[in-house]
């Protein structure tokens, strides 16, 4: 299914369809596969939901027979190289896991990198906690790198919304749905949800550590060092489709990151971002026939696309090119 470039021109092999970190991923495997690949999004790459994902990489807390676990280790191998790119955005950044579920870490956290338990003062008044080393995505450099890399393998990016499916399957053979919350629309999929999710963006006062509060379903704690800012975070606001920050939320979330970290009393706030995570029972990766095309279906990611992103592409790749 490979192409030249005029092939490549005229007719694509392959029409993946959204251009957040799943879409970009996907077409990079693709065409690092050999495939004359077109990505067509609603949005600019760089006003996605992914732009503005905090991007903590793993962990991924599912059974061993779940694809989502399988898709997480994959990842692993290659967030790992990833962290020695410089170009790529992302690093490994240290930092504390705490929790109120429990009074001692989780048995798979002694399996992380970097483990270590927390003190009573590193907890910061959370029942547990642990200390561990994980891969971090700076998403504005990371989707540029995403589309750098598809570029130099022949890709293309187009703003060009696709209001059917079928409309793409007459540009290709081969469609690739990574359309996120939109596929509820383009796909027919009621168990796609929107989950809308808050930041804080402020101006670094010098923190090189990260903080994730785990297990709580709405409101938690975090706070991701990104070189010169830091994300602070987070909520999670089923069915919430207001595209606007909310302020109380936002003085919550600054006054509860200051709390556990006093340098981030005084920041500078530099801006509010909002993004809606496609929730779904479980992640969607099969194929259906469209007309005479072939679909692949990749969404429904929620909250970890980011980190099952690898994990997935891979799998759409070896199921498109047999």
């Amino acid at each position: 299914m490979g192409a030249d470039l005029t092939q490549r021109t005229a007719r694509p092999d392959a029409v993946v369809v959204g251009g957040g970190v799943i879409g970009l991923t996907t077409a990079v495997c693709l065409a690092e596969a050999g495939l004359a690949v077109l990505v067509r999004t609603a949005d600019p790459v760089e006003r996605t939901t992914s732009a503005v994902a905090g991007a903590m990489c793993g962990p991924t807390i599912t059974g061993p027979d779940d694809p989502a676990t399988r898709w997480s280790r994959a990842g692993e191998a290659e967030f790992a190289a990833l962290a020695e790119d410089p170009r790529s955005g992302v690093r490994i950044r240290r930092g504390r896991l705490v929790s109120d579920l429990g009074d001692a870490p989780p048995p798979w956290a002694a399996g992380l990198a970097g483990f270590a338990p927390c003190t009573e003062r590193e907890r910061a008044g959370y029942r547990s906690g642990f200390w561990a080393e994980l891969p971090f995505a700076d998403m504005p450099r990371y989707l540029a790198y995403l589309t750098d890399r598809l570029r130099a393998a022949g890709g293309q990016v187009q703003v060009r919304p696709v209001t059917a499916l079928a409309d793409a399957a007459a540009e290709a053979p081969v469609v690739v749905n990574c359309t996120g919350v939109a596929a509820a629309g383009l796909a027919g999929d009621d168990s796609v949800r929107p989950v809308k999710g808050q930041h804080v963006l402020v101006a670094n006062p010098g923190l090189t550590e990260f903080f994730y509060e785990g297990g709580a379903a709405e409101h938690w704690c975090c706070f991701f060092p990104h070189g010169d800012r830091v994300v602070l975070g987070g909520v999670a606001l089923p069915d919430n489709r207001d595209p606007t920050p909310d302020p109380a939320l936002a003085e919550r979330i600054l006054a509860r990151c200051a709390e556990v970290e006093p340098r981030l009393a005084g920041a500078r706030v530099l801006r509010h971002e909002v993004g809606f995570r496609p929730v779904r029972p479980s992640v969607r990766l099969e194929e259906e026939p469209l007309g005479g095309a072939r679909c692949v279906h990749n969404y429904g990611h929620g909250a970890v696309g980011v980190t099952l992103s690898w994990g997935c592409a891979r799998e759409v790749a070896a199921l498109v090119t047999g």
